[in-house]
């Protein structure tokens, strides 16, 4: 089970860290992934990290404003967002998985998913 934390509504410029914390699987044996997904929008890969924490990626629009990160000791995944913009705004999601590199943007790759929480940035 996993359950996604900390998102709010912040002004434009502004910060936000969501968490992720894992139940009831062995979170280290799983990558972990951050999708968001906005009203009349498809679901968008934003991030994902791989199980040990030594690899990972983002989408080529946030390189530089998110961070993910991840601590085992905790079962949290952690996803650090900087600079907001309004075209930020929408429901993020974690989900745990074990996709192969050509696969990791793809939602299909992963098994479980958070519940959502709900990130809106205001102008």
């Amino acid at each position: 089970q996993l359950q996604a934390s900390g998102g709010g509504l912040v002004q434009a410029g502004g910060s936000l860290r969501l968490s992720c914390a894992a139940s009831g699987h062995t979170f280290s044996s799983y990558d972990m992934g951050w999708f968001r997904q906005a009203p009349g929008k498809e679901r968008e890969f934003v991030a994902a990290i791989r199980r040990s924490g030594g690899s990972t990626y983002y989408a080529d629009s946030l390189k530089g404003r998110f961070t993910i990160s991840r601590d085992n000791a905790k079962n949290t995944v952690y996803l650090q967002m900087n600079s907001l913009k309004p075209e930020d705004t929408a429901v993020y999601y974690c989900a745990a998985g074990r996709p192969i590199l050509s696969a990791l943007c793809a939602h299909e790759s992963y098994y479980y998913w958070g519940q959502g929480t709900q990130v809106t940035v205001s102008s």
